[in-house]
Parts: C-alpha cells; sequence; structure tokens
C-alpha cells in the first residue's frame, strides 16, 4: 500500500483503543476460557478469565453462580457464540416489570445479509440516497448467491466490507477501489483499508436467506446507493481480515425491527451464523411493531445534514472524480452516532448519574465502562472480578478486567430499564466530540427484549429512539410442540405422559419433561416433575 494515498480520516470506533490495559501474567488461582464475541466493530473478546473455583461468568454474576453452575452450560466459541444469546429467563428478583438481575456477560449478534450492486450517481454528487428496494446492477452474475453476511452495527461511523466480501460480491471484479486508504485505529498498532469508489448497498435480515440452498430473496432489501464504503485488502498472515457491518450512516434512514423471540440460524461458508429476526422498515410504515417503553436517543455530534463521502480534492484537480474518504454522517463535526439521554451506575456508596455520553453499540455484545466512569464508582482494575482479552482490527491483544457494579439504570418513556449485578468491562473508547466516551450499551442488556430502534435525528427528522418490549419467560411445563405454543394443556400432558418414569438414555426420555427441581433437574421423570406440571396447569390459557 505505499504507493497509496493515505488521508488523515480513520474509522472511528472500527478498532476500540485499549487505553485502559492490566498486565496479566500467569494469575495463580485464575481460570481461562477461549471465546468470542464482539466488542465493538473490529474489536473481538478472545478469552476471559475469572477466580478458580467459581463458575465462568457467561451467563449469571457471581450471587448466583452457584445454583446456576448446575442448570447451565456455556455454548462454544464460533461465530454464532453469542453467550445467553435468547436465554430470557433471566432472574428478575422484583415485580417490577423491567428489572433484571445478572444480565449475560455477552449478547446477541445482530447478523444482516448485504448485497451490493452499481448504482451511484453523478460525479458531482456526493450525498447518499435511501431506498426501500434493490435498484442498479449486481457486480456479479448470481447475486442470490454471491451476498456476504455482516453486522448491523450502529458503532461503525461508516460501511466496512471485509476482503472476503467484497471478493465475493464482486467488488473487485468490478474494479470499485480507489487508490485512496483510511487509517485503522488499534490498541497500539494502526492498519490501512481501502476506500471504495461510489456503489450501492443493500441489507435484510437472516430471515431473508433460505438455510436449504443458501439463496437471497432481496424483495424486502433497503439500502443505499452512491455511498463509499471501507474495504478491506488481503489481510497480511498475521492478521484477521476486516468485519463486514452496515454502520450508522444507513441506520438514520430506517427502522429496524429486532425480534429476539424469534431466533434465525443459517450456515455460511462452513460456519454456523444465530440472530435475532430482523426486518427493516421506512420511517411511517404503519406495520412497524409498537412498544409501550421508549428510551430517547441523540444523534451526536448534533447538527447532522446528510450523509456523503468526501471527494479527494487533489484528484479533481486532474479531472478524476472518486472519494477521498468513505460516506459518513456529516454536518457540524463528522461520524455522529447514537447515544442513550441518560444513564445512572451505582457501586456500593458511589454513583455516575445521569451520564450522557453512552454509545448504543448493536454491534458490541458487551457493555463498557471508561476509566472516569469506572474512577467515579471506586472500582480498582487491579482487583478485577474477571478479565477479557481484547483482540482489535490490526491483531493486537490488551487484557481489561471486567466489573459486577451494583445496579444500572437507563431512563425511558414508559417503564425504565433497571439492572443489577451488571457486569461491564472497563475501556477507554474514542469519542466522535473529543475524549472518550462514558461507555457503550451494549447487546447483553437487551437478551431478554424485543426492539425497535428508530434511526433520525438528522435536519428534517424526528429525533432516534429505540423502543423495547420484555419477551415473556418461557412456561417451564410448555413442552409440546417441541417449540412451545405459550400454553400447559393436554398437548403438554400428553408429552409428559409418555416421558414419565424414563431417564437419560431411555427410548422415551425427554428432557423438557424434567421439570424439577427447578433450575438443577435430576435425570429422571418422576412425582418432582409432576408436582411441577400440576402448579403449571393451564397456564398461558385464556381465562
Amino acid at each position: 500500500m505505499d504507493n497509496r494515498n493515505r488521508g488523515w480520516f480513520f474509522v472511528l470506533l472500527v478498532a476500540i483503543a485499549c487505553l485502559v490495559s492490566v498486565v496479566r501474567a500467569d494469575r495463580p488461582g485464575w481460570d481461562q476460557r477461549d471465546v468470542d464475541w464482539l466488542a465493538g466493530p473490529g474489536g473481538r473478546i478472545t478469552s476471559v478469565g475469572y477466580p478458580r473455583g467459581g463458575a465462568l461468568p457467561l451467563l449469571v454474576g457471581p450471587r448466583d453462580r452457584e445454583s446456576a453452575a448446575a442448570r447451565r452450560t456455556a455454548p462454544a466459541a464460533g461465530p454464532s457464540a453469542s453467550i445467553g444469546l435468547f436465554s430470557v429467563e433471566s432472574a428478575v428478583l422484583s415485580n417490577q416489570a423491567n428489572v433484571i438481575e445478572s444480565p449475560p456477560i455477552a449478547g446477541f449478534v445482530p447478523w444482516i445479509a448485504v448485497a451490493v450492486t452499481d448504482r451511484r450517481g453523478d460525479d458531482s454528487d456526493w450525498v447518499a440516497q435511501a431506498h426501500t428496494s434493490v435498484v442498479g446492477q449486481p457486480l456479479t452474475g448470481n447475486p442470490e448467491t454471491d451476498f456476504a453476511i455482516g453486522l448491523f452495527d450502529t458503532g461503525a461511523s461508516t460501511h466496512l466490507m471485509s476482503y472476503a466480501a467484497a471478493q465475493r460480491t464482486g467488488v473487485y471484479a468490478a474494479d470499485l477501489l480507489t487508490t485512496n486508504t483510511v487509517e485503522i485505529i488499534g490498541a497500539t498498532n494502526s492498519t490501512f483499508a481501502l476506500v471504495s469508489q461510489p456503489l450501492a448497498l443493500f441489507m435484510d435480515g437472516l430471515a431473508a436467506i433460505d438455510a436449504n440452498t443458501m439463496t437471497l430473496d432481496d424483495s424486502n432489501m433497503v439500502g443505499q446507493s452512491n455511498v463509499s464504503v471501507v474495504v478491506g485488502d488481503v489481510p497480511p498472515p498475521d492478521m484477521k481480515d476486516l468485519p463486514t457491518a452496515i454502520g450508522s450512516p444507513m441506520s438514520v434512514n430506517f427502522v429496524a425491527a429486532i425480534h429476539n423471540d424469534r431466533p434465525v440460524t443459517v450456515t455460511y461458508d462452513g460456519n454456523d451464523y444465530t440472530s435475532p429476526d430482523i426486518r427493516f422498515y421506512e420511517h411511517g410504515d404503519p406495520d412497524i411493531p409498537g412498544f409501550s417503553s421508549t428510551i430517547p436517543l441523540n444523534l451526536i455530534p448534533s447538527g447532522a445534514m446528510n450523509i456523503q463521502y468526501i471527494p479527494d480534492l487533489e484528484a479533481i484537480l486532474e479531472f478524476i472524480f472518486q472519494p477521498g474518504q468513505p460516506s459518513i454522517i456529516v454536518g457540524n463535526l463528522g461520524q455522529s452516532l447514537f447515544f442513550a439521554e441518560s444513564v445512572d451506575l451505582r457501586h456500593k456508596a458511589q454513583s455516575a448519574v445521569d451520564k450522557d455520553r453512552f454509545m448504543l453499540d448493536t454491534g458490541a455484545q458487551i457493555t463498557v465502562i471508561s476509566s472516569g466512569i469506572a474512577s467515579r464508582l471506586g472500582l480498582d482494575p487491579a482487583n478485577a472480578d474477571f478479565e477479557v482479552d481484547i483482540e482489535d482490527a490490526t491483531g493486537t491483544i490488551t487484557i481489561q478486567p471486567g466489573f459486577y457494579i451494583d445496579s444500572l439504570e437507563i431512563p425511558a418513556l414508559g417503564e425504565w430499564l433497571s439492572y443489577t449485578n451488571v457486569p461491564v468491562v472497563l475501556l477507554d473508547v474514542a469519542s466522535p466530540e473529543g475524549g472518550t466516551l462514558d461507555g457503550i450499551i451494549g447487546m447483553n442488556l437487551f437478551v431478554g427484549f424485543n426492539l425497535v430502534l428508530r434511526g433520525g435525528g438528522m435536519l428534517g427528522q424526528d429525533p432516534p429512539s429505540l423502543a423495547f418490549e420484555r419477551i415473556p419467560a418461557p412456561l417451564a411445563a410448555d413442552i409440546a410442540p417441541p417449540e412451545g405454543d405459550g400454553v400447559v394443556d393436554w398437548l403438554d400432558f400428553a408429552a409428559f405422559a409418555q416421558a414419565w418414569l424414563s431417564s437419560s438414555g431411555l427410548p422415551n426420555w425427554n428432557a423438557s419433561a424434567d421439570l424439577a427441581p427447578p433450575g438443577a433437574s435430576d435425570g429422571v421423570v418422576d412425582w418432582l416433575d409432576l408436582a411441577v406440571f400440576a402448579e403449571s396447569w393451564l397456564e398461558g390459557a385464556a381465562r
């Protein structure tokens, strides 16, 4: 890349800058477990360390580890290893609707299908155009199979495409790359990626992919044309490919409904991807789900005018018209992202209240607090509850401390979200306004919820918001059909009777019928299980 133009622009939050780090030797009395979690676009948690003798802190906090260890196991690491992905049975210790005890460390991943066409504007037109259907011509002869899987990622200030995805969708073959590059900043290193020519990107949830044929139905895709994106070059042997992520410049134009109660799994290039069912809507569409509680959001920096790329001014002098920097949300300042109106945190006798620099990042499975917030809460990095290894986009790994703080609240119109015993990772992340964020609101806080993210915040748009609805806890005795039907009735009794007095290994064994003791089943279907079943009889039925 030495002969390519290297602009001043860097991709904000593509790689989390790990400014707070803890040097760790082999810690006596601690165990280590490999995981694969997203810590924001370009950053991945590769392992988690925790005190020996305690359960791996994936699904619950330390106050509930002993009982949870007997009833839960962590999924294997991999592209779909979103710990606690659809575990909506969070231990709620209050009758208040949205008090959640011990949310998981890592939440769900919003995977989407991504398609590319050649639609662009005139050389003098730098502004992106939103579309509610696919426009332009595909870059390959087989668009129904030549698509990519990426992240719906509000924490990315621009759109990113991996080298592999750009090859598959035809970006390289169509010669849609400039000679300009952008710098991606890591913890102690940096790397460069390419700036594309204007093109069009379209997205839909994984349900648009036929799981049997792996073909894409693009009839409900939405997207943008005349956008310039960051594209990965051939990754060096010691570095991973860039992620594919559709960032905040797309989010402002559409409404995203994220259904955690309807998980979708597809196998793509040998990897399993599991995601909530995601649907995208035009603002004002009457089919957008309506939820009663809403978190007000701000698009920061404020004053955003449009989405556009920055032209290569030096090339214009030679009558070459191409982007010099990728498309971002621009206005008074560039690279606007979504922030919660207010977040309150408390730990022991300390508090950090009404903080307005917490970014909402759908591309982060974890929740992050800055060193400033950590110091306000009296946290000591040398005495962490757990720790994680974070690998950034440059391949650099740093070790970050994690803590369970007493409470975190997100005020909302309607019912607030109140979390107790909350796992957070201590990490300083650059802010689009300069300095560092107060933190990142990750998807571990929304595992048990369906969401509607309304983009907006630019000139002429309504303010953005995040509406939410709690997913009802599943009925323990709702064992038939296997996926449940929301009521405990004669269908469930028939399945229970068939499994009566069975144990693991017997032909009539049904693990779903092993209901007792609650939370720590004993491997046999007997009178204890019948008592639980009887207590649940006709739950969910209309009265």
